[in-house]
């Protein structure tokens, strides 16, 4: 029971580092979907006094991705019921050309900002409008929970890895007679921490398989049941085959700087 529980003690915090690792995953590539999905659905409105190409206009901002004209026909129609054509056309001949503006990338309000600054610049353009305050509200609440997400699990690693480092001091001590003998005989720090790193190593492995099946069971089981939209739409979003190897690759990390701190600050020490 002492030696699941020593396990344990070790794999848990280790787990938290990982599940902490790959949640960030999860949700950095779940809302770069909706991120895309933002970007893609975002246009600002350019009103223009005289027909404009999208090369003029990237040459204003290179983050200018599309320039869709408004056709002015209908517009007309709507505001002259009931008036001459020769009127209609004098209308259309006054009336300023609109332009659906798209941008290449999600950007901040302070580029699209700047965007808007480099367009009026322009002799031709009358007005551009951004419609930034629904859009800035949903890239400053995306950007906040990020900054969150990150200083949370930052915080979170730092303990757990405190606990690793702690659980290996325990195990250095439960094997400490026979590596000071090792020492004793001048055996390189790699061979008398053998026993340090194949049980560090070990347990690198347990809790990689243990956070993999965790994330494996919310992939294939629980998102399809959930009745979350963004679950299910987003399902493969949750785990892909390369956080594995990702994540064994931090654990394995992970316990070697755990194990070599441990030796290191104890070298030379004897009972």
């Amino acid at each position: 029971m002492k030696f699941i529980k020593n396990h344990l003690m070790f794999i848990l915090p280790l787990m938290a580092i990982l599940l902490g690792i790959e949640f960030y995953l999860v949700f950095d590539r779940t809302t770069d979907s909706y991120e895309k999905g933002l970007k893609e659905g975002y246009t600002m409105l350019v009103v223009a006094k005289k027909p404009m190409t999208l090369v003029q206009m990237k040459k204003r901002n290179s983050h200018i991705a599309s320039a869709e004209a408004i056709k002015r026909d209908p517009i007309v129609s709507e505001v002259a019921k009931g008036v001459s054509k020769e009127s209609k056309k004098e209308i259309l001949a006054a009336l300023p050309y609109f332009y659906n503006v798209g941008i290449d990338s999600y950007l901040g309000t302070r580029e699209l900002e700047q965007i808007k600054h480099d367009l009026e610049k322009d002799p031709s353009i009358k007005r551009v409008e951004t419609f930034g305050s629904s859009y800035s509200s949903a890239y400053k609440l995306f950007s906040f929970i990020k900054f969150l997400l990150k200083v949370f699990i930052g915080f979170m690693g730092i303990v757990s890895l405190l606990l690793v480092i702690k659980q290996m001091e325990i195990w250095k001590y439960a094997h400490q007679e026979r590596m000071q003998v090792m020492e004793i005989f001048g055996a390189p720090l790699m061979l008398r921490s053998g026993v340090l790193f194949r049980i560090a190593i070990v347990d690198a492995f347990i809790a990689t398989l243990l956070t993999s099946g965790v994330f494996f069971y919310v992939k294939y089981i629980w998102a399809p049941k959930s009745g979350i939209d963004l679950m299910m739409q987003k399902q493969e979003e949750l785990f892909q085959t390369a956080d594995v190897g990702l994540l064994l690759g931090v654990a394995l990390l992970l316990v070697i700087i755990a194990v070599y701190t441990v030796v290191i600050s104890s070298k030379g020490v004897r009972e």
